[in-house]
């Protein structure tokens, strides 16, 4: 008697086939899709590779080496020569420039944190929020040439800022001709400029504060400064963190308000960063100095960066 095996038995008796055409079709949809995703970015990468990775790529040769701007052969590689040249003896680059810099930057933080907090709690206490936000938001949408000279005639001394000084009694101020006044000056009017977008974040930030959290510091008879410092300025925290965070790298990076106010004088007491790099490649020729300058720019932006986020995780927030 021949013992026949039905395929039920068979396959109980030596295990389950391998689904080996499902498999192979499943890896064929998955790289069919995969290469239709890519085929989907490839213009988005183009666009990153030409005008991101490309032109990063040729900084970092330019850093390493002299180039006049003309003829690609005219490249000379010098190594760190250029890196070494902005921080040797006698280069303005670290002193006024870079401290101009940071000076710059920090003076716009620090003043448009102060007036958007401000604004923004007292807008949440008004009515017409939308008006008040819009109305502050303006600068924003104006161009930076418009911006800087209409404060640069205000500056003026016959502007309206000295008029108004004048009315008071006081004497009339050289702004952006007096060395020690003009870097304040045109700080003033980057902050100005800046705190419309703060002031969207802040409010914000305010309005996803739960209000049990006011009503229990009422029942508990908790002022309005420790309100705000107790439980306001807490839990702002990561909206504070933005803030910071893209003012500082605005104003690490600031060159056309610079150019339309003070072109980096009087003498160099607003000469920045960017406007340094301006003028090694579009005025002196010396694209090596530049790139190195950008670099060094880059590595202080990061630095500034990551000291604010770990300032603000040892004040408890996850950045």
């Amino acid at each position: 008697m021949v013992n026949v095996l039905t395929p039920e038995r068979a396959e109980r008796a030596h295990g389950p086939r391998p689904a080996r055409p499902v498999v192979a079709a499943r890896d064929r949809t998955r790289r069919r899709q995969t290469v239709v995703a890519y085929l989907f970015l490839a213009p988005t990468l183009l666009f990153f590779a030409v005008f991101l990775v490309l032109p990063l790529g040729f900084a970092l040769l330019l850093s390493l080496s002299h180039w006049s701007g003309f003829a690609l052969g005219d490249i000379r590689p010098v190594g760190l020569d250029n890196f070494t040249g902005l921080f040797a003896d006698g280069s303005t680059f670290l002193a006024p420039v870079l401290t101009n810099t940071l000076l710059f930057a920090l003076g716009t933080v620090a003043l448009a944190l102060a007036g958007s907090l401000t604004v923004a709690t007292c807008i949440d206490n008004l009515r017409f929020q939308g008006l008040w936000r819009t109305l502050y938001f303006l600068p924003i949408v104006t161009t930076v040439v418009a911006v800087g000279n209409v404060w640069k005639y205000m500056y003026e001394p016959g502007g309206l800022v000295n008029g108004a000084l004048n009315a008071l009694g006081l004497d009339s101020v050289a702004f952006l001709q007096d060395p020690d006044t003009a870097l304040p000056s045109v700080v003033v009017v980057q902050a100005w400029a800046s705190v419309g977008t703060a002031i969207l974040v802040l409010t914000a930030g305010l309005k996803s504060i739960p209000e049990s959290y006011y009503e229990a510091a009422a029942l508990d008879g908790a002022g309005p400064v420790t309100v705000f410092r107790r439980i306001t300025l807490p839990l702002l925290r990561p909206s504070l963190l933005l803030v910071c965070v893209t003012q500082i790298v605005t104003g690490l990076q600031s060159f056309a308000l610079i150019v339309v106010m003070t072109r980096g004088g009087p003498g160099d007491a607003t000469d920045v960063a960017a406007l340094e790099m301006y003028r090694q490649a579009f005025s002196y020729g010396d694209w090596g100095t530049a790139s190195a300058a950008a670099f060094v720019l880059f590595a202080v932006v990061l630095a500034v960066t990551l000291l604010q986020l770990w300032i603000f995780r040892r004040g408890g927030e996850d950045a």
